[in-house]
């Protein structure tokens, strides 16, 4: 949900994929992870583009097969993919291709907190070396700015969160709708923003 941004999707490992051919079109194919990992780079090439994503339902059916996947390798690889294209989603999304309250809550809420977490670990080594308690003046310059850029990078997530892609980049679904809301026929067909292909 992090490194794509798509926080409503609950399950894409389990079922199938299905893409419209305008959207797979403006896909890096190519550079789409071809192992255990691939749904999970595929929804952060999605995010790139600002594609809507749907959860659709469906049974699970199990036979006899056996899995190939080794969740000791899984285990100690996929957290730092995930990580870095979380990191650069955000920057894709926050900072190279727009700058919005999300960007503004992340940077302040990332100064305050590292800020104040760094001035009250160096006041609380000074009272440690000399012996002398912080006043608690100090103790509020520390907590405060942590306080703070916590609300603000809680703020930030909730930006996040609802900056979920809502608008189809393909046809069919036009711009605007819901996704699997059919558009009616007088609709004119929405050509996907060249920015976002």
């Amino acid at each position: 949900k992090a490194s794509s941004g798509y926080w409503d999707v609950m399950d894409p490992t389990n079922g199938f994929t299905a893409l419209h051919a305008n959207v797979a079109r403006a896909l890096p194919l190519d550079k789409i992870s071809r192992d255990y990992f691939f749904e999970s780079d595929l929804l952060f090439r999605l995010a790139t583009l600002r594609a809507v994503v749907v959860d659709v339902p469906m049974p699970a059916f199990y036979g006899n097969e056996k899995s190939n996947l080794r969740v000791a390798h899984v285990a100690r690889t996929f957290p730092g993919r995930f990580l870095v294209r979380g990191i650069k989603r955000v920057f894709y999304g926050y900072f190279l291709r727009d700058f919005n309250a999300g960007t503004v809550q992340l940077l302040a809420g990332l100064g305050l907190t590292i800020g104040g977490a760094v001035f009250g670990a160096l006041r609380w080594h000074e009272s440690i070396v000399s012996g002398v308690p912080a006043t608690a003046g100090t103790v509020v310059l520390a907590a405060l700015p942590v306080l703070l850029g916590g609300q603000l990078l809680i703020a930030a997530l909730n930006y996040d969160i609802g900056n979920i892609p809502r608008r189809a980049l393909h046809p069919h679904l036009g711009g605007g709708t819901k996704a699997g809301t059919p558009m009616n026929a007088d609709a004119t067909p929405m050509a996907a923003d060249k920015t976002q292909n």
